[in-house]
């Protein structure tokens, strides 16, 4: 009786979440099936990590999205490898990139500048930016928004960088997080107030797993408006502004 009750809470509680509960057994050992699932899961997160952003054509998917310049940058990583294996050049940008920046001279102060970074998931990136940038960016036009920045092998805190060297008052960061064993493409959002070099992360405001499986792209449109409008009002983000999070209304 009490093996029927837990299959029963087991297969109720698989309706709800992707993560692997109640898994059979053959013996000692698990299942056939659930092992190749295993191993299926885990190789496709090895791809997402080491997969080569496309960022030509991400960058002229954005364009026609928005209508807004694209700017495509570099960090200092010269190659995947060398990404993962040094954080620290993945928040810095390459010379070229450096001069890249120095060139847009804007006519009035940036209110947003928006970077779209690889990080561990070009996958996520490439699937996931363009339609949330469509749900999201119409809700801009009063903003004064930079030209949109492509960055290959970059951190989050490549958006630091970037934002200072636009003088903008607010970054948005859109970056492919580190894949799980159910989700390999999952998207992140970072929001720092007034942005340079020397933030910390308790300095940003973070919205997580925006995929069709997560959090939807009204969902992340919402958080995203809600977290830069009381950024702009309050000068301030990071651990003060998430707070108050549950404010946050659907809209």
């Amino acid at each position: 009786m009490s093996e029927i009750v837990a299959g029963s809470w087991a297969t109720r509680l698989r309706t709800l979440t992707p993560a692997r509960v109640g898994l059979g057994r053959t013996g000692v050992s698990q299942q056939t099936r659930n092992l190749l699932d295993f191993q299926q899961a885990h190789a496709l997160a090895r791809d997402a990590v080491h997969a080569r952003l496309e960022a030509a054509s991400l960058a002229a998917a954005i364009a026609e999205i928005t209508g807004n310049e694209v700017l495509r940058l570099r960090s200092m990583a010269a190659d995947r490898a060398v990404y993962l294996q040094r954080p620290d050049l993945g928040r810095q940008l390459d010379e070229a990139s450096r001069a890249t920046l120095a060139a847009v001279q804007p006519k009035v102060v940036w209110d947003l500048a928006v970077v779209v970074a690889d990080g561990l998931s070009a996958l996520a990136v490439e699937r996931h930016v363009p339609p949330l940038l469509r749900e999201w960016l119409p809700r801009m036009e009063v903003w004064n928004v930079a030209p949109i920045c492509v960055v290959e092998q970059g951190r989050v805190a490549i958006g630091d960088a970037i934002g200072e060297a636009l003088g903008a008052r607010l970054c948005a960061v859109l970056i492919g997080e580190r894949p799980g064993l159910s989700s390999p493409d999952s998207l992140g959002a970072y929001i720092t107030w007034e942005p340079r070099q020397e933030r910390t992360d308790a300095e940003r405001n973070c919205i997580s797993n925006i995929r069709r499986e997560g959090l939807s792209y009204a969902q992340a449109e919402v958080q995203l408006s809600y977290y830069v409008n009381e950024a702009r009002s309050r000068k301030l983000t990071g651990i003060a502004l998430k707070e108050e999070s549950k404010r946050i209304e659907k809209g």
